[in-house]
């Protein structure tokens, strides 16, 4: 089945259902069939369309699944959009780019060890005797692997065009920069470790890869330099020599050895990966090499599951994360670093991936029992586009949409624990994920609900006879994706009568001021900007209304000015007789921990209109009762709450979609990390505003990151590494400025303090660039003399936190009276 939707432009977006089983080894079945939630992958449509529209890609593929079988697999868009157009289809062949650092090398790699022939702890120099120049002698394969060997990440083209011998020698002659000390992302320990296969094995990797990987899993679509029929259908990248790459390796290095490197050059087809997936899965959850057959009718033996290329235990070791520098890696594999923007973030803490350059990711999950695969062509046709984010939000889309145990897979490893108890497995850990799945259904959580689910669930009676104003945005969404817009719209016995959009506007998607009123297209109604010629609704624009609704998802952070919006219009309400209904939603980060100073009373603004904290771990139906409270604003308040909301939980524990909340607010990571990176962007120092990664990061063309870094991570903060970056805004501050600086990664979010990091930071830049950091601007946003001053003064993170315990904690037995949920 295929079908088109229109995209802006001559460009069309097709989705192709489903493919026959023939296609791909793993069948494509019903995603129920698997314990996914078909509504919740649909979702991915909307995601894709819009990424297409803004030319962030000229399409791909994705294919999402769980031990044996993909349940969601389409094409969008085109393969090529020049010289000409060509529609993409779900057998195209891609340019895995860095992908094949995992699926071929580290595999290799791996199933040498296996075989007694490499040895993760040995120096590389034992197996590249002329590897050992320049310091580089201790090196191991493993530190390789990890990306820890002080390699640097690319040498020079002109290193590769004396040819190969020639291009082997400067490589192994190139230095090294404290090797296992530092977490440097290196193109060359891969090339190197590409030819420790060659070394070990007698054979390159492109061949004992396909001999020992692809052929035995039966991946025929997948290996390097494809043939010219493989080629035909392959994604086009850019040009070379004014000639469109089309099957011909991508990466400048890769091509100049001839197609076939460590770090670059593997082509597949998501069908491929999809195999590699599956067996993936069924070694990481001990499960019986031939317990299952493949098809429809799992009854049917028609042929038997082929097993992963490497035991378990090399397969439990493989997996086993690498703390390097603050990023957590696995051997060959991401598992979350400074490169994991394209990691969904509801997958579990053993999920391990990898991106490409030209466009490709992967995540393994064999927590979750899945898998999810994210093939394009971001580069054609200029090299320009953006993927990353995207393969991200749909990772956290396909976690979201497990709404049961996969049936495959709990038959299979409740009979592998037991096979593996009875043959004394030891220390190999089995993933139980399947069998877990099954204690859990019995006992499932009720799903969460927020405000507008409540209110569509019960005939929309708390509105019944009114006549509404609805302050929201593109958050405001039901559970199942459905605007809270088109819901009160269609309402029986509601009134809709006019729209309100706060900051960014209605679509969420403009960042500067002055934002105009609209018009919304599916409902006709006039749009009232909030964040133009003024910020609180006025008379004549309440004119009818009896009644104003608020919906929106805040992020829990004061100077998040959606707070401010509606507490803004609760006044208005107050000031013109009108009920005020608020559609509570969870707090994303939480609502326990409570950090930083409190907001002076008496400078109240549109970014902290209150006294509460940085982050004060409340919902936006708690904060309208506290501010209705003491504020003294006489309003008829109501608080529609959410159901099945716990405070201890973030949001990727409520099972909800993730939503950007504005442009910037891409992720939880980047919420969590908010109030304690958000609060210094008056300062002159980028937070990452013009990267993949805003909040994650700090810097400025002044800092020395790896000067700050090792300030930072010496201080021995919990639950976070720093590690020295450079990095290039697009826009914002410094933009097109190469600015040094850190990745903030958190490592254990549970044990995090955002303000605590954004104080160490304040109080380290102060000390280590007190000409260079302009504090100056710093109290915008802070909105706490005492704290201020202290900053300017040089003081310590203890001594700051020392001058606002005593408030804080007051702070938390203020709120108690206010709070809707238990933990």
């Amino acid at each position: 089945m295929r079908y088109t939707l229109s995209l802006i432009g001559a460009c069309a977006l097709s989705l192709v259902a489903a493919v026959n089983a023939a296609q791909a080894e793993i069948p494509v079945v019903p995603a129920a069939s698997l314990g996914l939630n078909q509504a919740q992958l649909d979702r991915i449509d909307a995601l894709v369309k819009e990424e297409i529209e803004a030319k962030r890609l000229p399409g791909c593929v994705v294919a999402i699944g769980r031990t044996g079988g993909i349940g969601f697999l389409k094409a969008y868009g085109d393969r090529r959009i020049e010289p000409s157009q060509e529609e993409m289809t779900v057998d195209t062949v891609f340019d895995m780019a860095s992908l094949t650092k995992p699926i071929a090398t580290a595999t290799s790699v791996m199933i040498l060890v296996e075989q007694g022939k490499v040895r993760l702890r040995n120096p590389v120099a034992e197996y590249i005797p002329e590897f050992a120049q320049n310091g580089k002698e201790n090196i191991t394969v493993e530190d390789l692997l990890v990306h820890r060997g002080g390699l640097i990440p690319d040498n020079a083209l002109g290193d590769y065009e004396d040819g190969e011998e020639k291009a082997w020698e400067r490589l192994f002659a190139l230095p090294t920069d404290r090797p296992g000390k530092q977490f440097v992302y290196s193109d060359v320990g891969f090339l190197t470790l590409g030819k420790i296969v060659e070394r070990a094995s007698g054979k390159n990797v492109a061949e004992f890869a396909a001999e020992n990987i692809f052929k035995p899993l039966g991946m025929k679509d997948s290996g390097y330099t494809p043939s010219k029929e493989l080629s035909q259908r392959a994604a086009t990248t850019e040009k070379r020599n004014d000639e469109w790459m089309r099957g011909e390796v991508h990466d400048p290095r890769a091509y100049l050895l001839n197609g076939v490197a460590g770090h670059a050059g593997l082509f597949s087809t998501a069908a491929d990966l999809a195999i590699y997936c599956d067996a993936f899965l069924r070694g990481a959850s001990n499960k019986p090499s031939q317990e299952l057959a493949r098809g429809d009718d799992n009854k049917s033996a028609a042929h038997a599951v082929p097993p992963f290329v490497m035991s378990r235990a090399t397969l439990a070791e493989m997996l086993r994360p690498r703390d390097v520098a603050g990023n957590s890696r696995a051997l060959g594999w991401d598992n979350k670093s400074a490169y994991s923007t394209n990691r969904g973030e509801l997958l579990s803490s053993r999920a391990v991936g990898h991106g490409g350059f030209t466009g490709t990711a992967m995540w393994i999950d064999p927590e979750l029992d899945l898998f999810v695969i994210f093939l394009s062509n971001r580069v054609h046709p200029k090299g320009d586009g953006l993927v990353n984010p995207l393969a991200g939000r749909i990772g956290s889309v396909a976690a979201a949409a497990i709404d049961g145990p996969n049936p495959t897979s709990v038959a299979v490893a409740a009979k592998a624990a037991v096979e593996a108890k009875a043959e004394g497995a030891g220390d190999v850990r089995p993933a139980l994920h399947a069998v877990e799945a099954t204690k859990v259904a019995k006992t499932k959580r009720p799903q969460v609900l927020t405000g507008i689910d409540v209110l569509a669930r019960d005939g929309f009676k708390q509105l019944a006879g009114r006549k509404v104003g609805l302050i929201t945005n593109h958050t405001g969404l039901d559970r199942d994706g459905r605007r809270t817009i088109d819901l009160l719209a269609n309402a029986p016995g509601v009134k809709l009568l006019a729209i309100f959009s706060p900051e960014h506007g209605i679509a969420g998607k403009l960042d500067h001021d002055g934002i105009t009123d609209a018009r919304d297209e599916a409902t006709g109604l006039k749009i009232h900007s909030l964040y133009g010629e003024t910020r609180k609704p006025t008379a004549e624009q309440l004119k009818g209304i009896d009644t104003i609704v608020f919906d929106i998802q805040d992020i829990g952070c004061r100077f998040y000015t959606y707070e401010s919006t509606m507490t803004w219009a609760m006044e208005a309400a107050g000031e013109h007789g009108l009920k005020y209904v608020v559609l509570d939603r969870p707090n994303p980060i939480g609502g326990v921990a409570m950090e930083g100073p409190l907001a002076d009373g008496g400078r109240e603004s549109f970014v902290g209109c209150h006294t509460v904290p940085l982050r004060h771990g409340l919902t936006v139906g708690e904060l309208a009762t506290m501010y209705r409270a003491e504020r003294e604003i006489d309003v008829d308040l109501e608080v529609i709450k959410a159901e099945n909301w716990s405070r201890g939980d973030y949001w990727n524990a409520t099972g909800l979609t993730w939503v950007n909340q504005s442009p910037n607010m891409r992720s939880l990571t980047e919420a969590i990390l908010y109030p304690g990176m958000g609060v210094w962007e008056t300062t002159n120092v980028s937070v990452g505003r013009g990267t993949d990664t805003p909040f994650e990061l700090i810097g400025a063309p002044w800092i020395d990151g790896q000067k700050l870094a090792a300030e930072l991570n010496a201080a021995g903060l919990p639950g976070v590494r720093f590690t020295p970056i450079e990095f290039t805004p697009s826009d914002s501050k410094f933009k097109e400025q190469k600015c040094g600086g850190v990745n903030v990664a958190i490592t254990n979010q549970a044990e995090f303090n955002a303000v605590a990091v954004g104080l160490e930071m304040a109080a380290t830049l102060r000390r280590l660039y007190p000409l260079d950091w302009q504090v100056k601007a710093a109290d915008r946003l802070l909105i706490n003399d005492e704290v201020y001053q202290a900053i300017v003064a040089g003081a310590d993170r203890a001594e700051l936190e020392a001058l606002f315990a005593d408030d804080l904690k007051e702070f938390g037995k203020r709120r108690q009276k206010f709070l809707l949920y238990g933990e």
